[in-house]
């Protein structure tokens, strides 16, 4: 699954950036051969490879593996079920271009909406670890 997402992201900053795959294997000191093995799915990188990847498409190495274009179904497909899901229901993980004030608000919500995350997970840790405790019954005589 992983690998669907790295090369459709791939694919996707190479189109935004108009280069070519024989440019972002020269940039990135692959052979041209393996990039397109690893972007038709029949080649796994190492992490050398995908930081070199990454500084070649200017783009953050975790953005290559986390963020994707397909859709929920397509994900789930891949999967062979449910995809992975690093994020509470209700939350997703979008990217997209803005203006710098807009980037500024996203900021300040995604802020709140980590913090919102932080706390449902020390929540629902707390309540985990009572329910987790032995009952003590209470017997006066």
């Amino acid at each position: 699954m992983y690998n669907q997402i790295l090369f459709t992201n791939i694919l996707r900053l190479l189109d935004e950036r108009n280069m070519t795959k024989h440019e972002l294997a020269l940039r990135a000191d692959i052979s041209d051969s393996f990039l397109s093995d690893l972007t038709n799915a029949r080649a796994n990188p190492s992490l050398r490879i995908l930081e070199a990847i990454a500084k070649a498409l200017e783009t953050p190495l975790p953005l290559l593996l986390e963020l994707t274009d397909l859709d929920k179904e397509t994900l789930d497909e891949l999967a062979g079920g449910k995809a992975p899901q690093s994020l509470p229901t209700g939350f997703l993980r979008i990217s997209a271009v803005l203006t710098e004030y807009q980037a500024f608000r996203v900021r300040q919500w995604d802020q709140i909406n980590k913090d919102s995350i932080r706390k449902q997970i020390a929540e629902n840790t707390r309540k985990s670890k009572k329910s987790k405790q032995p009952f003590k019954k209470n017997i006066s005589v």
